[in-house]
């Protein structure tokens, strides 16, 4: 076997083996080559179409690997000298014709089966279900605010009924934001002034998390979320039990914590819990409303009860005792 042929092979053979053992690394617990198992009727429409989609992809990946390497093998100079000329191959006008109607046909059959799955990835097959709650979803730098429809707030942790029908209203309160939960649905963009919405009806019990999709400013990666799919009755249960303690408890968590540290030992932010700051009700209130220095007004349109219950919460956080009315 001659030299150049023998190196040809070996080179290959490493590379296929390379591949190999990336695919297995990359298959084990899915690894990322895929979105994750779905949890409603929306994300498995998005997994469909995602396999759909890599399986042709891939398919045309090693058709025209495989020729290109039959190819090189096939026609390879044999020893001719480079200023040699090898012999002219004439043209072949049905294989020409094959490989440009080829692709046109492939990319009507994605953009047809896209189309087919569409009202599904966007929950508009399960809109018609005019009793579900509507919950709203305000992105804000750099946390998610959940409203729901008896009033009650959370942050960055969503909780929704099992198999049940929930409307999202997405909005922003500052810039571009983008909602996403990969294993219950896919990105829907959160724009100042506009909103957009859409339905989930999850299917799977559990924890599921997401992030913001949109870089958003300089603590874009701390925009994370949670939702829980928990049974109905005990979703009604802690909507009903919700208090403004726990409601305090979660905005220091998603709001204060990532820029003060969760011991308000400082972070982005300076240190707080030795403020002297914290002792005045007014002041807090003023710097929720309307910020100051680096501190932005992230209370600006937090309800009067959101904003007593995290300064109460603060307070009783950092044992200080009010000296403010």
């Amino acid at each position: 076997m001659p030299a150049p042929v023998a190196r040809f092979r070996r080179v290959l053979t490493c590379v296929a083996l390379l591949a190999l053992a990336l695919a297995g690394t990359a298959a084990a617990g899915n690894g990322g080559v895929a979105p994750p198992s779905p949890a409603s009727p929306g994300a498995a429409h998005i997994r469909t179409v995602y396999w759909l989609i890599l399986a042709v992809t891939a398919a045309i990946f090693l058709l025209v690997e495989v020729t290109l390497v039959v190819f090189v093998v096939r026609y390879r100079s044999r020893g001719r000298a480079r200023k040699v000329e090898g012999a002219q191959i004439r043209g072949h006008t049905k294989l020409e014709l094959a490989w440009t109607a080829g692709p046109v046909l492939i990319l009507a059959v994605i953009v047809g089966f896209v189309f087919y799955e569409i009202s599904g990835i966007n929950g508009t097959g399960v809109s018609a279900a005019t009793s579900a709650p509507t919950i709203r979803i305000e992105g804000h730098q750099y946390y998610w605010e959940f409203t729901y429809p008896n009033g009650k707030v959370a942050i960055d942790d969503l909780r929704l009924p099992f198999d049940k029908v929930a409307h999202l209203e997405i909005v922003s309160g500052d810039v571009n934001h983008s909602w996403w939960v990969p294993a219950l649905g896919g990105k829907v963009d959160a724009i100042p002034g506009r909103t957009n919405r859409t339905s989930w009806r999850p299917t799977k019990l559990g924890t599921f998390h997401g992030q913001c999709a949109e870089f958003c400013g300089m603590l874009h990666a701390q925009m994370l979320t949670s939702v829980e799919v928990v049974p109905p009755a005990e979703y009604q249960t802690w909507l009903k039990a919700r208090t403004a303690d726990d409601v305090g408890h979660d905005t220091f968590n998603g709001v204060c914590a990532k820029c003060h540290g969760m011991n308000g030992q400082g972070l982005i932010g300076p240190p707080i819990a030795q403020s002297p700051l914290l002792a005045d009700r007014k002041a807090l209130t003023l710097l929720f409303r309307q910020g100051r220095n680096a501190m932005p007004a992230v209370g600006s349109d937090w309800s009067d009860q959101q904003l007593n219950a995290t300064i109460d919460y603060l307070q009783k956080r950092f044992k200080v005792k009010p000296s403010g009315g």
